[in-house]
C-alpha cells in the first residue's frame, strides 16, 4: 500500500523520524554517519529544505526540517535513501531494503 501524501504547511517544520528495517541498525561506523549527513546536506541545498536539528541514532534518524516547496521533504529523503542504502549495502556486503516501511 502506497504512503499517504504528506501534510505540507508552507514554512513550517516537519519531524521526520525513519527506523532501520526490524529496528536493525543502520549506521555501524563513524563513516556511516559522515556519508549520510553529507548526503543530506546536499539534499537539503538541492530541494530548499532549512535542517534545524537531527539526531543519528544507531538504528533509526530523526530530522527536523522546513520545507519550502511541496515536494522538498520527500526529495530530499529519497535523495538521501538513493545514495545511502547502495552505499551500506556495497560497503557491508548486504542487499535489501535498509529502512522501515511506513
Amino acid at each position: 500500500m502506497p504512503r499517504k501524501p504528506r501534510f505540507f504547511l508552507p514554512d513550517v517544520p516537519v519531524h521526520i523520524v525513519q527506523r532501520g528495517h526490524s529496528r536493525e541498525p543502520v549506521f555501524f561506523e563513524a563513516g556511516d554517519y559522515q556519508a549520510y549527513l553529507g548526503w543530506l546536506e546536499e539534499a537539503a541545498e538541492r530541494y530548499h529544505c532549512d535542517i534545524h536539528a537531527y539526531a543519528l541514532m544507531t538504528n533509526h534518524i530523526h530530522i527536523l526540517a522546513t520545507p519550502h516547496d511541496k515536494q522538498g521533504i520527500s526529495r530530499m529523503m529519497q535523495y538521501v535513501g538513493r545514495r545511502y542504502v547502495p552505499y551500506i549495502n556495497h560497503t557491508y556486503g548486504s542487499s535489501g531494503s535498509l529502512w522501515q516501511k511506513p
